[in-house]
């Protein structure tokens, strides 16, 4: 055993620098200059979900689901779909319109919070579906902000050289954690999963994230109780909302945070072609599009109207329908912002592929 002041030689083929003692100084590797989505894909749940088969439970309506939320349908999975299943189709999709191959993923990362084990990770699994194991695999726990939290993390991993091409997919099934009978939530969820290839640049294709969290405000978006809680003989623990709190939150401070991520990216409103925020509720989104001034020229994605509020999975699922509906959107500067129970929260401006 060696002590500070007993350092062994520097090792063979590793280079010393003057100052350290002879020890040998790590290589470090470097990757792309800049990274970019290359492709997005896209599954929803088969099930088309009316407003009339949910308003009983909650003894409300059709017409007042739609004026508070905007949703007319949402679609959901069926008992034997899971959001692995979503995310697999999804990813085939992403990687097929990438042009790359499933062994050229070098990190696979999933944004969920409704993988049906605690481990392994959902991650791991897609990543064995896909053929792209050995690629390092593993889950974010960032509910709504996640595929943004996902972009940041392959966009320094692209940059660092950890990884030539990253897989980034936000994939639920929330039906599995509603209370039908629940009226703060239950009636906007959906299921469904969107994946994003991003590989290397020769141009700035993803600005730089702004990203955080409010710990304080836990409780706004919660489950009911704990898996201990449900094993001692409660309830089975299902999601919850405070609704304005919740909007309070999401229009006053998140617009805070789409404008710093306009500003680190060196843009202003009217030069995007596109604004992505999570499809939370179209109240929000309106609001939103309010307060960053947005101009006429600025396509919103609004998925959320049948699709429903997916997680993790609605600024890829919403961003993939605006450029199959809007061709010319293609290459154009995107702004998309996630935030949800955490609470939590991710924000950059992206160029589309």
């Amino acid at each position: 055993m060696t002590t500070g002041t007993d350092l062994p030689d520097a090792a063979p083929g590793l280079p010393t620098e003057p100052g350290t003692g002879g020890a040998p100084v790590l290589l470090q590797q470097r990757g792309h200059e800049y990274s970019r989505i290359l492709a997005l894909g896209a599954a929803r749940g088969e099930i088309v979900v009316p407003n009339e088969e949910l308003v009983g439970p909650i003894d409300s309506s059709d017409e007042w689901i739609r004026q508070r939320t905007g949703i007319v349908t949402r679609k959901r999975a069926g008992a034997d779909v899971g959001a692995i299943d979503l995310a697999e189709t999804a990813a085939r999709e992403a990687i097929q319109k990438a042009g790359i191959t499933a062994d050229q993923i070098g990190v696979v990362l999933v944004s969920t919070v409704t993988n049906t084990v605690a481990t392994p990770s959902m991650a791991s699994l897609l990543a064995e579906r896909l053929g792209a194991a050995p690629a390092a695999a593993y889950d974010i726990s960032a509910a709504c902000a996640g595929y943004a939290y996902g972009i940041a993390q392959a966009d320094s991993f692209v940059k660092s050289g950890v990884a030539d091409h990253v897989l980034v997919v936000g994939a639920e099934k929330l039906s599995d954690i509603v209370d039908p009978t629940d009226r703060s939530i239950s009636f906007l969820l959906g299921d469904g999963a969107g994946a994003a290839v991003v590989g290397p640049s020769d141009t700035p294709g993803i600005a730089p994230t702004i990203w955080g969290s409010d710990g304080s405000k836990w409780d706004a978006i919660r489950m009911t109780s704990t898996y201990a809680e449900w094993r001692a003989g409660g309830e089975q623990p299902t999601i919850r909302q405070e609704g304005q709190t919740v909007f309070r939150w999401a229009v006053w401070e998140m617009v805070k945070v789409a404008k710093q991520a306009l500003e680190v990216a060196g843009v202003t409103a009217d030069q995007l072609a596109a604004f992505v925020p999570h499809q939370a509720n179209m109240r929000i989104i309106d609001e939103f599009a309010k307060q960053l001034g947005l101009p006429s020229s600025v396509v919103i994605g609004r998925d959320i109207t049948d699709t429903g509020n997916t997680s993790a999975a609605s600024i890829p699922l919403a961003t993939h329908r605006l450029l199959e509906e809007n061709p010319s959107l293609h290459g154009g500067l995107a702004l998309q912002i996630g935030f949800g129970a955490g609470l939590v929260f991710g924000a950059q401006v992206v160029v589309l592929p």
